[in-house]
């Protein structure tokens, strides 16, 4: 029986925490830790042998880490000694990225634009969300969002700012950081071999369409002069995009991890793709965020358009669009065969009179009837 928990493991007794500690796992199940941004999974063995060695600052990068992967899709990440590793090398936010996420954060909590709320010297969220480790930090990201005119409020005779709302000019600066929710188009980076033009036109490109948006591929699009300009361009105008991983002899792809990255500063959500074989040479920048694995256009196509419905939600031409794969016509099993099985593979084909057949030949006369 799982054993109920009241206090963050990340973060230690000093901070609560909602979930369950399930003994024969070993593993803690956190459903939500204000402190930590969140819900979490962290074993107690990666707990103790390297989260607990983390000082504050990288417990605080990796509270970071934790709400980038919920930004990203994954509800309820895992912290393992591989992140860890990961938010130790990584360098602190910068101020300027640090202030922008408190001003969602305040935006956020606002039920009502015009709302004015408090932020108190020792809420939680306020330093999950700033990557800080104490008020000092929180305090100074507060007089920074005045200063900018991104927001309004006094101070409580404990510290924090107190009736502190939103301002029109704020509300800009979130819109500026934010993704273009009213676009319709989906961006897609990828390898452009020869090998992945069935993935993109059986397995990418429908469950984009299926999903209501409109895939754009730089390389089949027309009259582009200056193709680092128009790839920056489409981004920006793009909804989210897709990021698929694979490569061939030559090595990775630099161009997509430069558009992945690209789209990620611009708070553009990514999705992460790439085939199975492939998984083990991903970047460990990449390899961290939750991929798609993939081993054939058929299965890329469904767990894609479920992924993209699912995080990104409907488009604006889902309802008008029937499944793609209905109005296409069936394939063959030999032809299935051919497009989705290596070839070289050894099928085992079963005599149709053998008596241990799992599943029995159809009786046609029986069926008639």
């Amino acid at each position: 029986m799982p054993n109920e928990i009241h206090t963050c493991p990340i973060w230690g007794e000093k901070y609560e925490a909602e979930g369950f500690y399930f003994p024969q796992t070993r593993v803690f199940h956190i459903d939500n830790s204000l402190r930590a941004g969140g819900a979490y999974l962290v074993s107690e063995v990666d707990c103790k042998a390297y989260v607990s060695k983390l000082y504050d600052a990288g417990k605080a990068r990796l509270t970071t880490w934790l709400i980038d992967q919920r930004i990203q899709g994954d509800n309820q990440p895992t912290v393992t000694e591989e992140i860890v590793n990961y938010v130790k090398n990584r360098p602190p936010l910068p101020v300027h990225e640090r202030a922008d996420r408190l001003l969602r954060l305040i935006a956020k909590q606002s039920e009502t634009v015009g709302a004015r709320i408090s932020i108190l010297g020792s809420s939680p969220e306020a330093y999950a969300w700033s990557e800080s480790i104490n008020w000092d930090e929180v305090d100074y990201f507060t007089d920074y969002l005045k200063a900018a005119g991104w927001i309004q409020g006094g101070r409580t005779a404990a510290g924090g700012l107190t009736l502190g709302l939103v301002t029109v000019s704020g509300y800009n600066r979130i819109a500026e950081q934010s993704t273009n929710t009213d676009s319709a188009q989906a961006f897609v980076a990828m390898w452009f071999g020869q090998d992945m033009t069935k993935v993109y036109d059986q397995g990418i490109k429908p469950a984009i369409e299926e999903a209501g948006y409109n895939p754009m591929r730089i390389d089949r699009k027309l009259d582009v002069e200056k193709i680092d300009d128009a790839i920056v361009a489409e981004i920006r105008r793009s909804r989210f995009l897709v990021a698929d991983f694979t490569h061939g002899q030559d090595g990775a792809r630099g161009g997509v991890y430069f558009e992945a990255g690209f789209a990620m500063g611009l708070a553009i959500p990514v999705i992460f793709t790439c085939r199975s074989d492939m998984v083990t040479k991903l970047h460990f920048d990449t390899r961290q965020y939750a991929h798609i694995v993939w081993s054939t256009p058929d299965k890329l196509y469904f767990d894609l358009r479920d992924r993209i419905l699912a995080r990104i939600g409907p488009g604006p031409a889902f309802d008008k669009v029937a499944p793609l794969r209905e109005r296409l016509p069936r394939k063959s099993l030999g032809q299935w065969l051919v497009d989705n099985v290596p070839r070289g593979t050894n099928l085992e084909i079963p005599d149709r009179n053998d008596s241990g057949r799992e599943i029995p030949p159809l009786d046609l006369d029986e069926k008639s009837q």
